[in-house]
């Protein structure tokens, strides 16, 4: 079934927690809480944010209680939200948390600028103060009052979720710990994402934090994340479709295993040499390609088990 967000608010607001990242002069605005319209079993309904109406596929388990997590789920480029819901279904319901599988459509977040990179700047490629995009027109931005509406909406008491994004939506969410600090999230796994945003003031931006709002990132904060970086063996194909090549992609390694690997030991060598907690976690699945289902398979073992 398809569900129309009404144009109602409620009666109270409530101010998002800063999650504006070093270097960002923004604010945060006090934002109406608008019920997302779901319930038990699978759907989709409209969230409206910034004008844009966004799809969002869901999926309620029925033995979902007041305490039940809420997991998003970051499609790939191909932009299949509803696949990802599908896919997941199962998962949900044995782990009992809440599915939400925002579409971030190509019209509304066009390539990998508005999505992949959350539409921070015009031209991720190339970072400058006079392209940097209003916050509230980031594609990251969505995910907050999306929370907040499926919390309303469930009458829910979890204060955190957890996200999961696959290929294109494992660049979104790593970005998203980076850019939104701040906010609510626990647990984030990045499922078989092309390349990184490695924490480098050395490396320009999109590869690294040089020239981009990033630069004064709180490195021991970032580590100290639940961040699990997850690949499958076999993701190995350096002529993999849409795997960017270029000098700073290719510095990373030549395929997605070993660009997963260059990323999380980059986070390990900046632990160790600063003596910051690390808290992330670097997991081959063994015998997946770039696949989502074991990818979302294993993320959601990861997050509940």
């Amino acid at each position: 079934m398809k569900i129309i967000l009404k144009n109602f608010l409620l009666t109270f607001t409530f101010f998002i927690i800063s999650c504006s990242p070093a270097g960002s002069s923004f604010t945060p605005n006090p934002i109406p809480v608008i019920p997302a319209e779901i319930g038990i079993g699978s759907g989709t309904f409209i969230f409206s944010f910034n004008d844009i109406d966004i799809e969002v596929f869901y999926h309620v388990p029925a033995a979902y209680s007041a305490s039940s997590k809420v997991v998003f789920a970051l499609h790939g480029g191909n932009r299949d939200a509803e696949g990802v819901r599908n896919n997941m279904i199962q998962k949900s319901i044995e782990h009992n948390f809440v599915l939400i599988a925002p579409k971030f459509s190509s019209q509304n977040f066009s390539l990998g600028d508005g999505y992949n990179l959350g539409n921070v700047y015009e031209d991720g490629d190339n970072p400058s103060t006079s392209t940097l995009n209003e916050q509230e027109e980031w594609s990251f931005s969505i995910i907050e009052p999306l929370f907040d509406s499926v919390v309303s909406s469930l009458s829910l008491i979890e204060e955190q979720y957890n996200l999961f994004g696959f290929s294109a939506g494992a660049q979104f969410v790593h970005r998203f710990i980076q850019f939104k600090p701040n906010a609510r999230f626990n647990k984030v796994v990045a499922g078989a994402a092309g390349w990184y945003t490695v924490p480098d003031n050395n490396i320009p931006f999109p590869y690294g934090l040089d020239n981009s709002i990033l630069t004064n990132t709180n490195l021991s904060n970032l580590l100290s994340k639940d961040l699990y970086i997850q690949v499958g063996a076999l993701d190995n194909d350096p002529n993999s479709v849409g795997l960017r090549h270029n000098e700073y992609a290719d510095a990373q390694g030549l395929n997605r295993v070993t660009r997963a690997v260059h990323f999380f030991e980059s986070g390990q060598n900046i632990a160790e040499s600063s003596n910051y907690n690390l808290n992330w976690s670097l997991h081959i699945i063994q015998g997946a390609g770039h696949n989502l289902i074991p990818n979302a398979d294993n993320a959601c073992d990861l997050m509940f088990n």
